[in-house]
Order: C-alpha cells, then structure tokens, then sequence
C-alpha cells in the first residue's frame, strides 16, 4: 500500500505535525508514504516528491511551517473568493492522475482550507481516493470544531498585545493590533480577550467609530489612559467597506491597512495618540503550540486510519473533543462565522469589553 500526502494553501503551525502522524501511523501497518512537494503542483510530471519514513519526521514537531512546501496558487486553484468556485481544468487534472497512477497511489491525503478542500471534492468526484485534513488558523470551517494552527496564532496575538500593552501604557497611547481573520473574527477575539484588549472588531459585528471613542473617555475619566484595540483584517468599515492592499491580484482580495484606518479616526475623535501595528505573517510562523501539535499529529492518523477504511471522500474532524470524520462536502464553503449573540461574545462584554457595536 503507498499513498500520498500534500498540503496546499497557506502554511501554518502544525502542518509537520500531520505529516508526522501520517508517516507513523502509515509504518505501523507496513505502508509507504510518498510526500508530494509545493501542494497539488508535485503532483504534475515530471512529479516533485519525496519518500517519507518516520526517520525522515525526526524532530518535525516543534518546527512551524511544512517540510514538503506548499502553495495557494497554480495549476489547482478551484477557489478564487468567497463563493467563487472555479473548477480545475480536466488537461491538468489528467496530468495529475498520470503520476497517481504510475507511483500506484492508492489514497492521497489533502491537507488544506477550504479552497484547498474545494479542490480536493472536485478530484473526488472524478474518483480519486481523497482524504482530507482541515488547515486553517482562521478556525472558520463549519464541520470542525478546532483547526490546529489557531492556537498558535492566538498565542502569537496574545504575545504582541502584552507588548503593546506596556508600551501603550508609557505613553498613554491607543494601540491598535490587526490580526488575519477574513470572514471570521475568531482570532481576534480569542486573541484579545486572552490578550487584555478593550476594543475587539470583528468582520461579523458592524461597529461604529463614535461608539470606540465613547468608551475611550470613559477608560480616560476612570483613569485609564491607554486602550488596546484589536482588529481583524475582514472587519468592515461603517459604511460597509473592507480595506484592501490590492483588490485586483489573482484569486481573493489581499486584505490589509484596516488597523491604521482605525488609528487615525479614533485619534481625530478622541484627541489621543493613536498607532498602528500589523501582526501579518508572525501569526502563520514559528513553532506551533502544544496543543496544534497534538491536533495535528491526531488529524494525521485519523486520515490513515480513514485510508485503510477506504472511506475516501471524508474530511477529518475535530468534535467535542473527539476526532472523527465528515464527508468533505459538507466542510466546505460552509464557514463557521462568530455569532454575535455567543456565549463567548457576551462574555467579553460582561467583562467591559468594547465590540463597537
């Protein structure tokens, strides 16, 4: 038995370790894995893999990143925005299944998002034996629970706010911290309750700049002289708009600059000094979190125990806390959005939080 794996779309903590969790439990029952570089596109001949065996994941665990590479464009991108779905053309797909079938691959585990993921059903539907892994630090797919590489990213959230924190302080400053988060606003809400943030914006919450600076001068008249703003790059503007670095780049619209937006109106309606900072790429990067590893080592095996079920066309899932599996079709395009009225929202708020709303 030999089978594949490959991860495609954006890198994020604890990719390594679902590799490792494949080669090991794909070992254990005398499988070879063929690890294919730089996502779907290894797949295309003359093919870009390499031969897997657990001496090869040694020490993989605590590393970030991916040791087979991966990418969001290409030949294979079957996801172009939020509901624009496009399909892989057949010529490169047939080229594809030319390499799957001269290395006798038998299952092929995809880790990935849900473009990724979208991918993948489209290869399923066409009868490839796909598995898939869900990969987003976003934690916004529907049909699990948890994603690893989210707990990595709130915690590199958290680390940056306890900074700005006590330079915000010194200075009597508003620190404003954008953090990812597209359509959901789970790590920035995460991130700044965990983090001691007294403003949160989230993409699902419509917010209004007149209600941050009222609760500015009230932190001021208690005392209070510097406010921690944290802003997930999806959020809107009140007037319904999202800032973009370049609207008209392949595939979906590079978000980013909403943090220095918000900086300056709240300095022009409270008076106070405002600065801006992008956390960007620092929240995909470094070692991944305790818990990203165990997760991901956990996807891993479940994807091969799903390969010597045949039970192609699944999506590992993490419920309750308990890994299991979904059909892939029902994990995609079907984000899992912050709602406004949750138990974890009205916490925030209970504690004097600000959502701007």
């Amino acid at each position: 038995m030999r089978i594949g794996i490959l991860n495609s779309g954006g890198d994020c903590p604890g990719l390594n370790a679902v590799i490792h969790g494949v080669v090991g439990a794909a070992d254990q029952l005398g499988w070879e894995v063929i690890g294919f570089r730089d996502g779907f596109e290894g797949l295309l001949p003359p093919a870009d893999y390499a031969v897997l065996k657990p001496k090869d994941t040694i020490g993989i665990l605590k590393l970030g990143g991916t040791i087979l590479g991966t990418t969001n464009k290409g030949h294979f991108v079957a996801k172009k925005g939020k509901g624009d779905i496009a399909e892989v053309p057949a010529e490169v797909v047939a080229r594809a299944k030319e390499t799957m079938d001269a290395l006798e691959i038998k299952a092929l585990v995809v880790v990935g998002g849900d473009g990724s993921l979208t991918t993948a059903l489209q290869l399923h539907r066409l009868g490839w034996p796909i598995i898939g892994v869900p990969k987003t630090i976003d934690n916004d797919l529907s049909a699990t629970a948890f994603t690893f590489g989210f707990d990595s990213a709130v915690s590199t959230v958290v680390d940056a706010l306890d900074r700005l924190h006590t330079t915000g302080e010194s200075h009597k400053r508003v620190m404003v911290l954008e953090v990812m988060g597209r359509h959901a606003g789970w790590i920035a809400l995460w991130g700044g309750i965990a983090g001691g943030a007294n403003v949160i914006l989230l993409p699902e919450i419509p917010f209004s700049f007149e209600k941050i600076a009222e609760h500015i001068r009230s932190r001021e008249e208690q005392g209070h002289h510097s406010t921690l703003v944290v802003v997930a790059e999806g959020a809107h503007l009140p007037d319904g708009d999202i800032v973009t670095v370049d609207a008209n780049c392949a595939g979906e619209v590079r978000l980013g600059g909403i943090g220095e937006r918000v900086a300056q109106k709240l300095q022009q309606l409270t008076g106070k000094e405002a600065r801006a900072c992008v956390l960007g790429h620092l929240q995909r990067g470094g070692s991944p979190t305790a818990l990203d590893r165990i997760l991901g080592m956990r996807f891993g095996v479940m994807a091969v125990k799903l390969a010597a079920e045949g039970a192609f066309g699944r999506m590992v899932s993490y419920q309750a806390y308990h890994v299991d599996s979904v059909e892939i079709e029902e994990a995609v395009h079907q984000l899992r959005l912050v709602e406004p009225d949750s138990e974890v929202v009205q916490a925030a708020k209970a504690v004097g939080i600000c959502l701007g709303d």
